[in-house]
């Protein structure tokens, strides 16, 4: 039996494009969902034609149409967290946020900007939409360094300046923050700075050796599995430790998908608790 009479399973939405290499977006989104045990319901932004290798075309979805997703979902379902990914334009942007008004549950905003590959995945006038219409409802935003420039205006070069990009985000936006290293220049480590309610927590931990592109898609899966666990009703710290964990989990376990070696992201066999151990969180 896979669910009691008496239980209410939890459930998520992912707002996101579509990546029919299925790498990232909605396909990473709700394949972290699965693995977390938490119900996935999805409202597509986007159809993009891509690998893990190149993003070769974008069509984005009628705004209406997006909404509407968003808006269907809601009237049925019971959902506790809702992850935003790529929005791509400011009509999308507006249509999401006419969609979420209203909703009471964990809002994680991952600001997807651009691709591991370098392609825009969203245009450039729509940034200040994000800022104005959808970080104001985040309860969470998971940028990660260039896209947190983009938000906070700051240039980061230190730990230092992404604490006063962090301390400045949620204040602006009245919401935790989570600024992703896994972009910064530090060969050896892959530092995330997590701010919540006026204090600084540091996760770090050993990079590990990237199989060909497997790294595609992290940001991503890192997002919808702390909207994953934040559904299941796990405290944040503890969430934001276990998002990690499976972060570098699927990269340690990645797999095999061409005999030219490329590779990507998978859920792991091994428990989490495993790469937990990887892990070190101290106050920063």
């Amino acid at each position: 039996m896979k669910t009691s009479g008496h239980r209410v399973f939890p459930a998520a939405m992912t707002i996101a494009g579509s990546d029919s290499g299925g790498g990232a977006g909605i396909q990473a989104d709700l394949r972290t969902f699965s693995f977390f045990r938490v119900f996935g319901s999805s409202a597509i932004t986007a159809l993009t034609s891509q690998n893990p290798l190149c993003v070769a075309g974008i069509e984005p979805v009628r705004p209406s149409a997006v909404e509407l997703q968003i808006l269907t979902v809601r009237k049925a379902l019971e959902i506790s967290a809702i992850k935003t990914g790529m929005l791509f334009s400011r009509p999308i942007i507006l249509a999401v946020a006419r969609a979420l008004a209203g909703f009471s549950g964990e809002l994680v905003v991952d600001p997807v900007m651009i691709s591991t590959s370098g392609k825009r995945l969203m245009q450039d006038f729509a940034v200040a939409a994000v800022r104005k219409h959808i970080l104001p409802l985040a309860t969470w935003i998971t940028p990660n360094l260039p896209e947190a420039e983009a938000v906070s205006g700051m240039k980061l070069r230190n730990i230092d300046d992404c604490r006063r990009a962090a301390e400045y985000c949620a204040e602006c936006w009245n919401c935790s923050v989570i600024i992703k290293g896994g972009h910064s220049d530090d060969p050896e480590y892959a530092l995330d700075l997590v701010y919540h309610k006026g204090e600084f927590r540091l996760f770090r931990s050993k990079r590990l050796p990237v199989k060909q592109n497997s790294d595609h898609g992290t940001g991503c899966t890192f997002s919808a599995a702390l909207a994953a666990l934040l559904a299941k009703g796990v405290p944040w710290d503890r969430a934001v430790f276990r998002a990690k964990a499976f972060v570098l989990a699927s990269l340690a376990e990645s797999v095999r998908l061409s005999g030219s070696g490329l590779c990507g992201m998978f859920p792991p066999e091994a428990p989490l608790e495993k790469y937990e151990t990887m892990i070190f969180c101290e106050k920063a």
